[in-house]
């Protein structure tokens, strides 16, 4: 007899409800929950590959040891006590350990109560994450303007009646930096009470065909486009920042004249957007309506990434929207990181490149190849990655490919042999999906709804598996017990949550959150950022001086000459989640997605044809791609989607490597990067584009 099981997907940002019919261990079903109090029955494709990933045939069921090349099974004790051993031994020889967290692990808040016993453990010293490949730079501004790396404001969608979007596509993402589940309804509803939405993308997305204006804008340049945007609200006398006044600091009054300067024409100029068009913009926004500008990873994985974002937030501060209902707001979650975690910390170190950034205490992932390739004693000789794999999602995967090869000690928390993880000593699985508990731990807190929800497992482990956390956990306490030192007793995941509940200010309590599994409604989001602030001072510090020394060389830079060579920009597809969903058959049905998108006129300059092959190149590699003509992108840009590139050897996922794709990073560089946060850019690449001849057999 079936069942059916309220959860949240733990797939992406969304964390949308869904409802699970299962007899026995048999999946029947995966359908939209309609009584969840945040995504109202909205389901996406992602979803139903929960069935895929949870009985895929590829996927790892015990750990495995490579041996003379090959993959051999072996028990959790023996895969514990060999990596422990062999770990104590390079530290022993003074060898140099690091750790990275790829995006899954952010949607398991098991690994989350773990992990810092682990890194302690290993004695990790470079620590990489996915961050600083899309969303450093929105750390760094909230550090330094609110007081805490993930404070963040997001647009209040459901009572807004003016979105600006500039490089994002909720509507292929469901949101990012911003869990906005439904999103495409909610576009609708706006539009229905005489609300608009505006879209600046390069690429005619599928957010942007549903707005009500798209303007095409050239990638890299946004920074242009949002001081045209500033520079109207202030000649044209709409500044108001009435509401917040009594929470900004003196720094304020520092931005109007480092804007002053510039020349409206040249802005618009560089960044091929009218002046007209950037002061109805800022007309819009600085009307007497709830509005709000949003970017995301478009204006992130750029140049000057860090600036653009403090930009944004600048705006939505003199146009009256920030802390505002239907502007951007704050959110107020059922478990409130904000008040139980530490503000995180922006600074310098020193690397083998020289200074860098380090936000939260992570590296660069700019510098994570080089660390790996350098001839001294600092070289990184020992790595841990957890859930991810940075082969297709970090600046050039080839020469990572190279860099990983050098490793002593190569550790992989992964269900699958991955682009990654085919490099791996050891390979330590975790559960299937269905067989672990989960709670939006780090995305309540960017939720348009402030609300709670928790997902008990609804399968049993099977015998011989383990969970994420028992793996990090028992993997600790291996390590530490070798190294002679005490070994801590586990607190359960359940248990952490449940205090973190208690303590926020909802104050409740884990038993309350199970028992309503269509979540708990805490109410809409309100203005309430005078209490959230984490700054010393309590005010908002709107102009530290790296920004507005930002400022002074991205206007220096408006005069530099640029190459005629393409533009090259990423994309994703509701049915992709960066690497990790490419092996369900469900997501990968129909025509091949991983293709060169090119405008007509830029095809026809090249002889290129639909359907042909065309070979890209950029300083560091080459990839041959299947062409798709399409005036969805402008002239100039070509668009290769994130997270392809499976046909590399050794790779364990039988349908990914059907249509396996080429990798956007493998044309990526790591010698570009925004010099605020370090994150990488990888948007605006400069390639060239060139037909493939196709070789005919002599018959």
């Amino acid at each position: 007899m079936s069942t059916i099981h309220a959860r949240t997907c733990h797939i992406c940002e969304a964390n949308c409800g869904v409802l699970v019919e299962v007899e026995g261990r048999e999946i029947l079903s995966i359908k939209g929950n309609p009584d969840h109090v945040l995504s109202r029955g909205h389901i996406c494709p992602k979803a139903t590959a929960i069935a895929d990933l949870q009985d895929d045939p590829d996927r790892l069921h015990k750990p495995v040891k490579k041996v003379n090349g090959e993959w051999q099974e072996i028990g959790w004790e023996q895969a514990f006590s060999e990596i422990a051993a062999k770990l104590l031994d390079l530290k022993g020889q003074g060898a140099k350990p690091a750790m990275y967290m790829g995006n899954p692990s952010a949607h398991d808040y098991g690994i989350s109560t773990q992990i810092s016993t682990l890194r302690h453990a290993i004695g990790v010293k470079n620590l990489y994450s996915a961050s600083t490949l899309d969303q450093i730079p929105h750390h760094v501004v909230q550090y330094h303007m609110y007081g805490h790396v993930s404070l963040a404001a997001v647009p209040d969608i459901d009572r807004s009646q003016y979105l600006l979007i500039i490089g994002g596509n909720p509507a292929a993402s469901n949101g990012s930096i911003w869990t906005v589940p439904d999103f495409k309804k909610r576009v609708k509803e706006m539009q229905a009470r005489d609300g608009r939405m505006v879209v600046v993308d390069p690429r005619r997305t599928e957010t942007a065909k549903l707005a009500d204006a798209h303007h095409f804008v050239k990638p890299g340049t946004d920074t242009a486009l949002l001081i045209g945007i500033l520079k109207s609200v202030f000649d044209s006398g709409l500044a108001d920042t009435s509401r917040l006044d009594a929470i900004l600091d003196d720094s304020w009054s520092a931005i109007e004249p480092a804007i002053a300067g510039f020349d409206m024409d040249q802005l618009a100029a560089h960044c091929g957007i009218s002046v007209e068009t950037m002061q109805e913009m800022a007309t819009q926004l600085a009307a007497d309506q709830p509005a709000a500008i949003y970017g995301r990873m478009g204006v992130s994985v750029c140049e000057f990434g860090t600036l653009n974002q403090w930009l944004i937030q600048v705006i939505n501060i003199a146009a009256g929207n920030l802390d505002r209902v239907g502007g951007t707001m704050v959110p107020e979650p059922g478990l409130d990181t904000i008040n139980l975690v530490g503000r995180g910390s922006v600074r310098t170190v020193d690397t083998g490149r020289g200074p860098m950034p380090s936000v939260m205490g992570e590296l660069p992932m700019v510098t994570f190849a080089d660390e790996m390739l350098r001839d001294d004693e600092e070289r990184i000789c020992s790595l841990f990655v957890v859930t991810g794999n940075p082969v297709l999602s970090s600046p050039d995967g080839a020469k990572l490919d190279r860099a990983l090869e050098r490793l002593d000690l190569m550790v992989s928390f992964d269900m699958y042999v991955t682009e990654t993880s085919r490099h791996a000593d050891y390979i330590l699985p975790p559960c299937g999906p269905l067989e672990k508990d989960h709670y939006p731990f780090f995305f309540g807190p960017l939720a348009i709804r402030n609300y709670a929800s928790y997902s008990p497992a609804i399968f049993a482990l099977q015998d011989g598996e383990k969970t994420d956390w028992e793996i990090i956990a028992e993997l600790a306490r291996e390590i530490l017990a070798q190294d002679g030192h005490d070994v801590p007793n586990i607190r359960e995941p359940r248990d952490v949550l449940d205090g973190m509940l208690q303590s926020s200010p909802a104050g409740l309590t884990l038993a309350e959150v199970e028992a309503a599994p269509n979540g708990i409604d805490l109410g809409p989001l309100r203005p309430c950022m005078a209490e959230r602030l984490r700054t010393e001072d309590k005010v908002i510090h709107c102009a530290h001086p790296d920004f507005l020394a930002e400022l002074e060389r991205f206007a220096a830079s408006l005069d530099d000459e640029r190459s005629d060579n393409l533009r090259l920009i990423g994309r994703r597809h509701v049915r992709q989640n960066n690497s990790w969903l490419h092996n369900s058959k469900r997501l990968l049905k129909g025509a091949d997605r991983c293709t060169l998108m090119i405008h007509p006129d830029d095809a026809a300059a090249r002889g290129l044809v639909d359907g042909g092959m065309a070979s890209v190149t950029s300083r560091v590699n080459s990839v041959d791609i299947v062409v798709e003509i399409t005036d969805d992108v402008m002239p100039g840009v070509v668009s290769i989607p994130h997270g392809f590139g499976h046909g590399r050897k050794g790779v364990g996922l039988s349908v990914a490597r059907e249509k396996p794709g080429v990798s956007i990073n493998d044309l990526t560089d790591t010698e570009r990067f925004d010099p605020l946060s370090g994150n990488a850019v990888l948007n605006a690449v400069s390639v060239t584009v060139a037909r493939v001849e196709e070789m005919v057999a002599a018959e």
